[in-house]
């Protein structure tokens, strides 16, 4: 069954609406460090990060574990 924001309760809105902005700003902060790091510096191609980037929560943390090299 498809929920509509009116449906929601203010807790539920809050915590949609938190998680969306950690989201985009946990992904703005990894594509700029992925602009930033020169290559030699990021395991795997820059081009290939930069789309798992796009993946949720999952893409900016495995980028961060384990797509740079120190």
């Amino acid at each position: 069954m498809a929920r509509r924001w009116k449906d929601l309760t203010d807790g539920q809105r809050r915590t949609f609406v938190t998680m969306g902005v950690v989201q985009v700003l946990l992904a703005g902060a990894a594509w700029t460090d992925l602009a930033l790091r020169p290559a030699e510096y990021v395991r795997g191609r820059k081009a290939w990060w930069a789309l798992a980037i796009l993946v949720n929560f999952a893409g900016p943390v495995a980028y961060f574990r384990w797509g740079r090299r120190t």
